[in-house]
C-alpha cells in the first residue's frame, strides 16, 4: 500500500507538545482517537472525542497502568497486513478493527534515571506498552503510520492534507522507531548494569 488512509489512530504520548494541535488536526479530518490515562485526559480536557483503550480491550488498564494497551485487541489491529486478505478476514471474524496511525513517545527514564531514586522505583519508569506498540507498528510500516514523537507531526500533518501517508515517510519513521528503542533499551541496560538489586 503506497497512500495510507487514517481513520483510527492511538495516541498515548508521555511528552504532549504539540499534541493536542496535532489530536486536533486528526479529529477534524474524521480520524478517531484512541487513548490512554493521561493523554486520554489531556485530550477529553481539551473537548476532543476519544475513546478510552480500555474500551477498546473491553479490559480495565491494572497494576498502576502496567497493564493497559497489551491486548489482542491492541496488537492485531496494529500488526495486521491490511494487503493480506487472511489478516483482514481474521480482524473481522473477532471483530476487531485496525489501526492506520500509533503516536507514541516514551516514559521518560532518563529523567528517573537521574532522580537517583532506588532501583525498585526507577524500574516503575521502564515503559513496556509503549515500546511494543512503537515497535509492532514499525515493522507493519506497509499498512500503518507510526509517529515516535512531536517532531514530526508536521510531516504527518502535510502529508494528510495532500491525500495520505507515503510508504516512503512511514518507512523512514519506522527506521526512526527502531533506532529510538534500541537507544531506549541500551540506556535502560547500562543503567540496570550499575546499579545494585
Amino acid at each position: 500500500m503506497d497512500l495510507l488512509q487514517v481513520k483510527r489512530a492511538i495516541l498515548s504520548v508521555t511528552d504532549k507538545t504539540g499534541l493536542v494541535e496535532f489530536a486536533t488536526f486528526l479529529s477534524e479530518n474524521g480520524v478517531e482517537l484512541v487513548s490512554t490515562g493521561g493523554t486520554k485526559k489531556k485530550l477529553a480536557d481539551e473537548g476532543l472525542p476519544v475513546t478510552s483503550v480500555s474500551e477498546v480491550t473491553n479490559f480495565p488498564e491494572i497494576m498502576g497502568g502496567r497493564v493497559k494497551t497489551l491486548h489482542p485487541n491492541v496488537h492485531a489491529g496494529i500488526l495486521a497486513d491490511k494487503d493480506n486478505a487472511d489478516h483482514m478476514r481474521t480482524l473481522a471474524d473477532l471483530d476487531i478493527q485496525p489501526f492506520d496511525l500509533i503516536c507514541v513517545n516514551l516514559y521518560n527514564f532518563a529523567e528517573a534515571a537521574k532522580k537517583g531514586l532506588p532501583l525498585r522505583d526507577a524500574v516503575e519508569q521502564i515503559d513496556i506498552g509503549g515500546p511494543c506498540m512503537l515497535r509492532a507498528t514499525a515493522k507493519n510500516f506497509h499498512s500503518i503510520a507510526v509517529v515516535p514523537g512531536p517532531q514530526h507531526y508536521d510531516r504527518v500533518t502535510e502529508e494528510l492534507k495532500q491525500g495520505g501517508l507515503t510508504l516512503g515517510l512511514r518507512k523512514e519513521l519506522a527506521t526512526e522507531t527502531f533506532r529510538l528503542t534500541s537507544e531506549y533499551d541500551g540506556m535502560i541496560a547500562e543503567y540496570l548494569s550499575t546499579h545494585d538489586a
